[in-house]
């Protein structure tokens, strides 16, 4: 593949495609090949998406990045699994890779909810550190001359990212979890943004509105990922549609956290593509 072409693979998604015989679970991981790196968003919650990735004859043992899009389980719980992956590579002597972390500060913090209990990483970020080198930036962080890590997202639109998903630990003090630390990705192609995201809890349309001032591209060519789409409010879902008529992208393929109803009025504004564990997008 040539340093100019991006390729992404879905290697985990809350759904599978008819006749290709990938696992699926309530998750999310991406894998992003361009610039001549290797970037994984997300792991998921379980092996998953190291099962899906062997099937798929994708070496995780020559990841560049490895960029966690916010510290909930389902985009994190896979992450000892791919530890032990290249630890195994180390002890046996074969050749790998120790992926660089990239996340927003926050993400390796305590989450939970009271009612159920810890639903953030089973690593904070000390713990991290002993397996791989980290690096956390609130601000946009370059990954190569195309891909940049958001950092934290401007909450612009009163209409979404309101309601917070039970507590976090910040600086010692428990406070409720407006997830700040949820981000994303953004590449420049020669057809405009393709934009990754994980549960887009800064909301995606904040998520957009900051890829285009960061990247100063207007055009949106594809987002993939999740858009926080579930069960929303009558005002929210109908702001987002609109928004997205105004932005006009030449794709989407909405997963992860995003309901049928929504789906379905996305379709009506955008082309809307099939997406699930096991697809290949090429640009």
């Amino acid at each position: 593949m040539g340093d100019k072409e991006i390729k992404i693979t879905i290697l985990i998604d809350n759904n599978s495609i008819i006749d290709r015989y990938f696992l699926a679970e309530p998750g999310l991981s991406i894998y992003i090949e361009t610039d001549n790196k290797n970037i994984l968003f997300d792991t998921g919650y379980s092996d998953a998406f190291l099962i899906n990735a062997q099937k798929m004859k994708i070496d995780l043992l020559s990841l560049d990045y490895l960029v966690i899009s916010h510290g909930h389980m389902d985009h994190t719980w896979g992450l000892p699994y791919l530890i032990r992956l290249i630890s195994e590579a180390a002890i046996e002597g074969l050749s790998y890779h120790k992926p660089t972390v990239i996340s927003h500060p926050d993400a390796f913090s305590s989450k939970k909810i009271p009612e159920i209990g810890a639903i953030g990483s089973m690593l904070d970020r000390n713990s991290l550190e002993r397996f791989f080198p980290t690096k956390t930036s609130i601000k946009p962080l370059w990954l190569t001359p195309n891909v940049v890590f958001l950092g934290e997202i401007p909450r612009k639109y009163e209409f979404e990212a309101k309601t917070p998903i039970g507590k976090t630990c910040i600086e010692e003090r428990e406070v409720d979890d407006f997830n700040f630390d949820d981000s994303a990705i953004a590449i420049n192609s020669p057809e405009g943004l393709i934009i990754v995201t994980g549960c887009s809890h800064a909301g995606i349309c904040n998520i957009i509105d900051y890829a285009i001032s960061v990247c100063k591209e207007d055009r949106i060519y594809d987002i993939i990922g999740g858009f926080h789409l579930l069960n929303s409010p009558k005002e929210q879902l109908k702001n987002t549609i609109e928004y997205f008529k105004r932005i006009n992208p030449k794709k989407l393929h909405a997963c992860h956290c995003v309901d049928l109803k929504s789906k379905i009025a996305l379709s009506q504004v955008s082309p809307l593509e099939e997406i699930g564990s096991g697809v290949v997008l090429q640009y």
